[in-house]
């Protein structure tokens, strides 16, 4: 039988973490285990995480001193137990009939590494975006990388992934059976969520698909991310931008230019690039590349962006895209 741990990181959420565990216990997933982490919360969480485990026994709970979202959830890692682990914010919830049919799926696969599945973005109200997938696998994490745009959509949260893709030794079992030239790889050792980082997510997302044999998407189940106005993601300042940007860089530079995708992506990053540049003045970092087929971006304005940094170059692209909207 395939087994699951849930981690939920909890901090200052005694509004909505009722919703939350309510809606994993419902999931009626055969064999489970939910690592509630309580990490230093101040408020009424602690008791309330103490009492949901007493009236379930798939319950634990974690408590320990205030880290951070990563830390809470490397916290949950560390103690996972079941094959598979995936992640569930404690202001977020799950629809029904999520994640047994997704365990059923893996069971099905046994190839399968980590797989992905429907995402809401809940801003409050009707104001709410889908993002779903038509069912694939890939076998080549570029492949999936870019057609599927993964870039924008690295949550932890609406993944499901095999628990020794975060330990060193899934390497080492790679290599035996692949060969020397994994070897790069082997010595990498646990990929863990880096600790007072924004954009947590896209910096370790990259580490788990190096390790993967097969990716899949799936049109499987919800999950519902309610968006929070006053998270970093929507008050993220330059800092935090320059965060989000370096992780991308070490995935863009690895990569061609040959195809559309790659060149979309490549473009998603230059917006990334002004953003950054346009809450830092820092000197660009992204290097200026030749969008051959500009004319294929996918909106009007990335069109004229490609076309202009074909002439221009970035650090004047930065300036000006700063100088017609400097407050944008």
């Amino acid at each position: 039988m395939t087994g699951l741990s849930i981690v939920v990181p909890v901090y200052r959420v005694e509004r909505t973490l009722a919703r939350c565990v309510q809606s994993i216990v419902d999931q009626k997933v055969a064999d489970c285990e939910v690592i509630l982490v309580d990490d230093g919360s101040p408020d009424g969480c602690p008791a309330m995480c103490d009492d949901w485990a007493r009236r379930y026994d798939c319950i634990t709970v974690i408590h320990k001193e205030n880290g951070g979202l990563s830390d809470a959830r490397n916290a949950g890692i560390a103690a996972a137990t079941k094959d598979y682990v995936t992640f569930v914010d404690s202001d977020d919830f799950l629809s029904p009939d999520t994640l047994a049919p997704l365990m059923a799926l893996l069971a099905e696969h046994a190839d399968y590494d980590i797989v992905e599945y429907p995402i809401c973005m809940d801003r409050g109200g009707d104001d709410q975006s889908v993002t779903t997938f038509r069912p694939q696998a890939y076998t080549d994490r570029k492949r999936y990388w870019l057609a599927e745009q993964a870039y924008n959509h690295t949550y932890a949260c609406n993944k499901v992934f095999r628990r020794t893709l975060f330990f060193a030794e899934t390497s080492a079992k790679r290599l035996s059976t692949h060969g020397a030239q994994e070897s790069g790889i082997a010595e990498r050792g646990d990929v863990r969520f880096p600790v007072g980082r924004a954009f947590e997510d896209i910096a370790t997302l990259p580490a788990l698909l190096e390790r993967a044999r097969t990716v899949a998407v799936t049109d499987i189940g919800m999950y519902h991310y309610c968006v929070n106005p006053d998270g970093i993601t929507m008050t993220a300042g330059g800092r935090e931008w320059e965060q989000l940007l370096d992780a991308h860089l070490q995935v863009v530079g690895r990569m061609g230019m040959e195809s559309v995708a790659e060149q979309v992506y490549y473009m998603t990053v230059v917006n990334i690039q002004l953003q950054t540049y346009k809450l830092t003045h820092r000197p660009p970092r992204l290097e200026t590349r030749h969008v051959s087929r500009w004319w294929r971006m996918e909106t009007p304005v990335m069109c004229a962006k490609a076309a202009c940094l074909n002439i221009i170059g970035m650090k004047a692209l930065c300036r000006l895209v700063n100088a017609l909207a400097p407050n944008r």
